[in-house]
C-alpha cells in the first residue's frame, strides 16, 4: 500500500512541476545553490532516499510492533528534524521553525500525558472490577 501511495504522490508532484512551468527554473536553482551543482543533486537525491527509508521504517514498525508505537516515533521525530537541518545543512533557525518545533514538542508531551492518564484510568477501573468480583 505504501508503494502505491508514494507512486501517486510522485506522479502528482511531477504533473504539478510540469504544469506550473517550475521545471524551467530547476537548472537556475541548481546553479544558484552555493555549495555547487553536485551538492544540489546529492542533497535532493539523499533527501528522497532518506524519506523512502523513513516511510518503510514506519510501516515496518506498524507490522512488527504496533501502529501506536509507530505514531509515537513519528511524533518524536518531528521536532528533531529541524535540529538536524541546522546541524548538518547549516540552515538558519528562525522564529517560525522555533514555534513549529515547540508545537511539535508540546504535541508529543500531550500525547504521552494522555497515554499516562488513560493507563492510570484503566488500571483504576480494572482494580475496582477485581475488587467487586
Amino acid at each position: 500500500m505504501k508503494i502505491y501511495t508514494a507512486f501517486v504522490a510522485t506522479l502528482a508532484s511531477l504533473v504539478g512541476l510540469f504544469a506550473s512551468g517550475e521545471w524551467k527554473t530547476l537548472e537556475g536553482e541548481m546553479h544558484m545553490f552555493s555549495p555547487g551543482k553536485v551538492s544540489y543533486v546529492m542533497t535532493v537525491l539523499w533527501t528522497a532516499i532518506s524519506w523512502q527509508i523513513a516511510s518503510v521504517g514506519v510501516v515496518g514498525l506498524i507490522f512488527v510492533v504496533s501502529s501506536l508505537f509507530s505514531n509515537v516515533i513519528s511524533t518524536l521525530a518531528l521536532p528533531i528534524i529541524p535540529v538536524f537541518a541546522v546541524i548538518f545543512f547549516h540552515d538558519k533557525m528562525d522564529g517560525i521553525k522555533i514555534i513549529a518545533m515547540l508545537i511539535a514538542i508540546w504535541g508529543f508531551i500531550s500525547y504521552g500525558y494522555q497515554l499516562y492518564v488513560d493507563d492510570k484510568k484503566s488500571r483504576k477501573t480494572s482494580s475496582s472490577v477485581e475488587e467487586n468480583s
